[in-house]
């Protein structure tokens, strides 16, 4: 299929089905959001994994499966639950936000990361940050001092602020690029 601001092949997927793409394979999963049938996706090239997890109300045990094993993780850190209760936010949308197909929090991502470790996992990039409701410090404190106990190092841990670029990431051995 292609159209206006369409570039490229376009094509359609079941939830929870996989597909290839060249040489990726991806995997989709559904992950509890209040929107139509959202999902979140693993992705495998040659020896590497990626998981990607935003707009989830809580990581249901389907969702920590699916994220079990990345190399590289790219998961939702929406809010600080103090900033999201203290903020300017009418009471419908707090709830909305906090409840469990709303978003997650800086809390509930560092739990799943605990949850997904494993020896392989070398990076985590926090993404879907609220600018209202969060800031790149709140996110990054608590999975930082996570990331400095000695039984996830050497995990490095980056941010996805918005409006700004972030770092290459490289997955690949003597960063040499796959």
């Amino acid at each position: 299929m292609k159209g206006p601001g369409i570039k490229g092949d376009v094509r359609e997927f079941n939830t929870g089905g996989a597909f290839l793409l060249q040489d990726m394979f991806f995997q989709s999963f559904s992950v509890p959001h209040d929107a139509a049938d959202p999902v979140g996706f693993t992705i495998e090239y040659k020896e590497v994994k990626i998981g990607i997890a935003t707009d989830l109300g809580f990581p249901t045990r389907l969702v920590t499966e699916r994220l079990k094993k990345c190399d590289l993780l790219i998961l939702e850190s929406n809010h600080d639950e103090e900033m999201l209760k203290l903020g300017p936010y009418p009471w419908e949308v707090k709830q909305r936000i906090k409840s469990r197909l709303g978003h997650l929090s800086n809390h509930q991502a560092e739990t799943l990361i605990k949850e997904v470790y494993h020896a392989g996992l070398r990076h985590v990039i926090l993404f879907h940050l609220s600018e209202i409701n969060n800031s790149p410090q709140k996110a990054g404190e608590g999975i930082s001092l996570l990331l400095k106990n000695p039984r996830y190092h050497p995990i490095s841990l980056s941010l996805a602020v918005q409006h700004t670029v972030g770092k290459m990431v490289s997955l690949a051995p003597e960063n040499k690029w796959i």
